[in-house]
C-alpha cells in the first residue's frame, strides 16, 4: 500500500492541543525508555512529539490500517530518528506486540490521547491490563481528554459532546474519572496527578506501582 500524501489524514483538534500536552510530557515522562502512544490516529501527535522528546524512543500504534497508513505517511514527510512505524495494536488484546523481545529499550512509558472515551468501556479495561502487565515500576501512564468528575460533567461543552457520542455508539461516552481511577487501582496504578488543560479536558497520570 501506497503511504503518500494522499494517505495522510487531519484532525483539527491536534494543532490545539498538542503544545499544553506536549509541557505536560515533558514534565512526566521518564528520562529514557520507550514511550508507546495507544491509539496513535492521525500520526499528526507521534510525528510532533518525536523530535521535540529525543531522549524517548516514540512508538506510534493503531488498530486501524487505514489510520496507520496516515501515520506513516506523516512519519516520510516528518522523519525522526526516535520514531519509529506504527505498529497494530487493539489494547483489548491480551497480548501486546510490544510485549515480544525488541531491539529498541523497554516500555517505561504509555500515552493515550483522546482514546476511552472513543472506544467502548472494554477499550479502558484492555488499557490499564496492559499497562499493568507492561509497565515498570515508577512507569508512568498518561491519559488526555474528557472526563467526569464525581459525577458531573466539567462544562456544558463537555455533556453535549458526550451526547453526541452515546448517539453515534452508545458504547462511547466520556468517562468518570473516579471509574478509570478504580480500574487503573486494580491494575496496580496510583493516580499521580490531574492536571486541567484547555478546552475543559485533563491530563490524568499514573505511575506503576
Amino acid at each position: 500500500m501506497g503511504v503518500g500524501q494522499e494517505n495522510r489524514r487531519h484532525a483539527p483538534a491536534t494543532l490545539r492541543n498538542r503544545d499544553p500536552i506536549l509541557r505536560v510530557l515533558e514534565q512526566v515522562l521518564p528520562s529514557s525508555g520507550r514511550v508507546l502512544e495507544v491509539g496513535s490516529g492521525t500520526g499528526e501527535h507521534a510525528v510532533y512529539f518525536a523530535p521535540r522528546l529525543p531522549h524517548c524512543i516514540w512508538q506510534p500504534s493503531e488498530p486501524d490500517p487505514e489510520l496507520c497508513r496516515s501515520i506513516q505517511a506523516w512519519q516520510a514527510e516528518f522523519p525522526a530518528a526516535n520514531l519509529r512505524p506504527p505498529i497494530p495494536l487493539d489494547v483489548r488484546d491480551p497480548i501486546w506486540p510490544v510485549e515480544t523481545p525488541s531491539p529498541d529499550p523497554p516500555t517505561t512509558a504509555m500515552v493515550s490521547i483522546n482514546l476511552i472515551h472513543i472506544s467502548p468501556w472494554a477499550s479502558c479495561l484492555g488499557l490499564m491490563a496492559g499497562a499493568g502487565r507492561i509497565l515498570p515500576p515508577d512507569g508512568i501512564l498518561y491519559l488526555y481528554g474528557p472526563f467526569r468528575c464525581q459525577g458531573e460533567h466539567t462544562a456544558p461543552s463537555n455533556a453535549q459532546f458526550d451526547a453526541s457520542l452515546r448517539a453515534e455508539n452508545p458504547e462511547w461516552g466520556v468517562r468518570d474519572l473516579e471509574n478509570v481511577v478504580e480500574v487503573a487501582e486494580q491494575k496496580g496504578l496510583i493516580l499521580k496527578e490531574v492536571i486541567p488543560m484547555p478546552a475543559n479536558n485533563l491530563s490524568v497520570v499514573f505511575q506503576r506501582k
